[in-house]
């Protein structure tokens, strides 16, 4: 059976800048190369500003003053200005194997089994950068089958675990048998813990001490903090026989001191026992714990020192020293290679959940009541444990950092370890990882490798900041006047002679003709910007990073033009005040592009209405760049041609005699029907409209014309309407002036009527008789008359 690999991926480097190294791939740079100068006078300067920087060793290579320190820059500058690659030095990043023995096959019952390959590199790293990033042989790790185990069971004897302990007693026949499904070679042992006998902790009343327990209880033992009971071994038979003999004991509160007991058991590695194999730490208890600090309570002030203390297998300085912090323990428990599994009742579950979050490679399992579940719990977690990969590194150098990376899920994010979760047996996986060197250092070695097992790859990292530049041993090199040695490219002089070829003696002339020879038109010395040395300028490096040169220094490489803030607009080089353009470029400032390339569309330039100069159009009035296309401000050309589309299109108009000399820049052709929705619409002289639609072509009065075939010309006036309407207007307008007379005198009527009424009411009348009335004198009625 085979447990899962993993597999670990140098990238070398020397800097914050990440690579990306793909298995078998070139690596890729994501950052900009930029070399910062500073002061530089040698090739061991130069590496050691930045990350980038390389040197030019050619000889000739700066000009007459300029200083050393041009020689500096990054690997691309330096070839641009003629820098062969055999001439710049550049130490890169290197990897090599020290150690390299084959991975274990098969079975691990190899006194001396390898799951690790390589186990020793050394890295040659050039600090500050990722100048280099090598991809390199993958670092192999896989268990072997029947890899030892030892288990040692740390359990909780306070009086509350008393029908665990029952239980624990006949443990160690189940405890192998389980092993023995793992591994053929499994070792068991047993410790326990209560607390320190010290007040609050434990009743410190003498006869208490002998007998913490309850009165009824007739077997307790007396009261302590940490006792190692039984070492390793592989007889479960030893095992019942020791733990068969414990009994119960007790304390006051109800944290523990569990944390003491993981301690002693971690760092007594020698009296525990522990092997070459796999450790594991059964640590069961029904309570939470003391931590650092807690100690205070009892007056105990002193810190943990992580040190082992174990006197005739008792914890001597249980009472003398405060508990350990979680952050001690988490680190002895990785550096003994101890994987603890926290066997806890359900209800401190939570408090060793969050405990197991800051121990890498532990594990927590809920105990029954009595623990008659433990062997499975313990099955349960080990297969958890080994299911997990965890790489890291130990003893780490403060000027070296180490990031992990891995194929794993949310492993793309470099981190400070490697973490691999849920990988099944036969599964591998990979880790990348990136070791840095922030400065210059001294040979330094630190290990890493995964957690729980004993075997670490020796990482030695030894920087590379010298310069290996390999010139020839001459003191008397004829490239320094025979009186200095090339070192790197520039000239060591022999005692008494200076310059950069070592070409002047001092004494040969008195100082003030040589500092004459220094001034420029009896100006300021070297142009204040350099030493006269033996009659020559030897000029500064610029604050600002610029080249100072020239036998006067007057000269340097920014006092330039500039164009689109860019110095000789990024198409040229600047020397000594003058822009030197790259081929196809012209200018003062080379702004000028000798090329037509922008100003094209097909296969016109300018569409024939400017001139291209400095690859932009340069147009005629109106017109509007890039390409001259359109002239917003000039009028319509519809009525400009409409009497080239009248004699083209309708061979009529004034110039239909001369159409073709007249109409030659007018292409034309004739349609049914215009598709435009915005056509050109002129009227002829017999009051018909052309209809047509104008493109302007390139050139000047260059068209192309679309003319619609049939024209729009008015209709003749319809006489028989015209004098009906007019007809039936005299009609309208008679019946209408009818209607108004009639209204008027009815109106009129109207009035008069209610004047009338109104003098009517105003009327008053009186009874009168008539003087010439007389009645009758005889009075005769009918006879038919009824009186109805």
């Amino acid at each position: 059976m085979f447990s899962p690999s993993s597999r670990l991926l140098f990238c070398i480097s020397g800097c914050q800048t990440t690579f990306a190294v793909a298995l078998g791939a070139h690596p890729l740079l994501f950052s900009h190369e930029e070399c910062p100068k500073t002061v530089v006078t040698s090739c061991k300067d130069c590496i050691r500003t930045g990350p980038f920087c390389a040197w030019c060793k050619k000889l000739n290579f700066t000009k007459q003053g300029e200083p050393d320190a041009t020689r500096c820059d990054t690997t691309e500058a330096l070839r641009s200005r003629g820098c062969e690659n055999d001439d710049i030095v550049s130490p890169a990043s290197s990897y090599t194997k020290l150690s390299d023995r084959p991975l274990s096959r098969g079975s691990g019952q190899n006194e001396d089994p390898v799951q690790l390959q390589p186990q020793a590199v050394r890295l040659n790293l050039r600090p500050g950068g990722c100048l280099s990033s090598l991809n390199v042989n993958f670092v192999l790790f896989r268990r072997v089958e029947d890899y030892p185990v030892d288990l040692y069971y740390l359990m909780d004897l306070s009086y509350s675990m008393k029908d665990d302990l029952e239980n624990v007693k006949s443990l160690g026949k189940d405890l192998m048998k389980a092993l023995g499904q793992i591994t053929k070679r499994a070792r068991i042992g047993f410790g326990s813990f209560v607390d320190k006998v010290a007040l609050p902790f434990t009743n410190t009343n003498p006869a208490k001490v002998q007998k913490p327990c309850p009165e009824d209880e007739r077997v307790c033992q007396p009261a302590f903090g940490y006792q190692h009971v039984l070492s390793l071994t592989d007889q479960a038979e030893e095992f019942n026989q020791i733990v068969s003999m414990q009994s119960i004991s007790g304390n006051l509160d109800s944290p523990e001191g569990g944390l003491d007991a993981i301690m002693q058991a971690a760092v007594c590695g020698n009296k525990i026992g522990w092997g070459d194999s796999t450790r594991l730490l059964v640590f069961a208890t029904d309570d939470g714990f003391h931590m650092a600090g807690d100690g205070k309570l009892a007056a105990i002030l002193e810190p943990n020192d992580g040190q082992c203390h174990l006197d005739k297998s008792i914890y001597s300085k249980s009472s003398e020293m405060d508990y350990p912090s979680v952050g001690q323990l988490a680190q002895k428990l990785a550096e003994n290679n101890i994987q603890p599994i926290f066997a806890v009742t359900q209800n401190v579950a939570p408090v060793y959940q969050k405990l197991k979050e800051m121990i890498p490679k532990s594990e927590v399992g809920v105990l029954s009541k009595n623990s008659d579940n433990v062997v499975r719990l313990i099955e349960t977690a080990y297969k958890s444990l080994s299911s997990n990969v965890i790489v890291t590194h130990e003893n780490l150098p403060e000027d070296i950092k180490v990031t992990y990376t891995s194929n794993c899920e949310n492993g793309g994010v470099p981190g400070p370890r490697g973490v691999c979760n849920n990988v099944g047996i036969g599964k591998e996986v990979e880790f990348v990882v990136t070791v840095t060197a922030d400065k210059c250092t001294k040979e330094q070695s630190f290990q890493i490798g995964p957690l729980g097992f004993r075997e670490k790859m020796n990482i030695t990292v030894v920087t590379e900041c010298e310069c290996v530049c390999r010139d020839p041993l001459n003191k008397n090199d004829p490239a320094c006047g025979g009186q200095g040695q090339v070192t790197c490219g520039t000239c060591v002089c022999n005692k008494d002679f200076v310059g950069q070829r070592c070409e002047c003696r001092m004494g040969d002339k008195n100082e003030r003709d040589l500092r004459e020879a220094c001034r420029f038109n009896n100006g300021s010395v070297c142009s204040n910007l350099g030493d006269c040395v033996c009659g020559l300028c030897q000029c500064h490096a610029g604050e600002d990073g610029r080249n100072i040169y020239g036998r006067f220094c007057e000269c340097d490489d920014r006092s330039c033009p500039l164009h689109h803030n860019r110095l000789c607009g990024g198409n040229g080089k600047c020397d000594c005040g003058k822009c030197l353009c790259h081929q196809g470029y012209d200018g003062e400032a080379c702004d000028c592009k000798k090329s037509d390339e922008a100003c094209r569309k097909g296969t016109s330039v300018c569409s024939g209405r400017g001139n291209c100069t400095c690859n932009i159009c340069h147009c005629l009035p109106g017109y509007k760049r890039p390409f001259c296309e359109e002239c917003p401000g000039c009028p319509s050309p519809c009525g400009k041609i409409a009497s080239c589309v009248e004699c083209l299109g309708f061979n009529s108009g004034p110039l239909k005699e001369n159409c073709n000399s007249m109409c030659s820049k007018v292409k034309h052709k004739v349609v049914e029907a215009l598709t435009d929705k915005k056509p050109c619409r002129w009227k002829r002289s017999d009051n018909c409209w052309m209809i047509y639609s104008v493109k302007e072509l390139d050139g000047i009065d260059n068209y192309d014309v679309t003319i619609q075939k049939k024209l729009e010309c008015p209709k003749p006036p319809d006489l028989a309407a015209i004098i009906g309407g007019s007809f039936a207007g005299v009609a309208l307008i008679g019946l209408l002036l009818l209607l108004i007379l009639k209204g008027i005198i009815h109106m009129k009527d109207l009035k008069e009527f209610r004047r009338f009424e109104n003098e009517k009411k105003k009327a008053k009348w009186t009874n009168a008789d008539n003087p010439l009335f007389k009645t009758a004198t005889t009075t005769v009625q009918n006879p038919n008359f009824s009186g109805d």
